[in-house]
């Protein structure tokens, strides 16, 4: 299983960013997906999380400190989830992981760095 995380970089308070992770090694329309967060110093913390389910039926939930904000999506065509993030605030800086599941995360990829400053 592979898990390749794009997108992240360094942007001002305010500004947006499109997270990308593409998987291979999976069938990836049958599982849930979600990304997680890791800050220096702090423990992993997951951010959002997208069902496996028929879009007419899938569900997405957010950790209180990105709702509103950031907006995950999939495209089970191009094995890929994405996080779409705005109004990115200091505190959302992170090394961003695409991972595997809504709880149980059994996948990892290698993260990407979000810096807001």
């Amino acid at each position: 299983v592979q898990l390749v995380e794009s997108g992240g970089g360094l942007v001002q308070p305010g500004e947006s960013l499109r997270l990308s992770c593409v998987a291979s090694g999976i069938t990836f329309s049958r599982h849930d997906m979600s990304w997680v967060r890791q800050a220096p110093g702090k423990e992993v913390e997951w951010v959002a999380g997208i069902t496996s389910l028929p879009s007419l039926f899938r569900a997405a939930s957010y950790a209180d400190s990105v709702k509103g904000r950031f907006t995950i999506s999939r495209d089970n065509a191009k094995n890929t989830v994405y996080l779409q993030m705005n109004s990115l605030k200091s505190e959302d800086t992170a090394l961003y992981y695409c991972v595997v599941g809504l709880t149980r995360w059994s996948y990892w990829g290698q993260g990407t760095q979000v810096t807001v400053s």
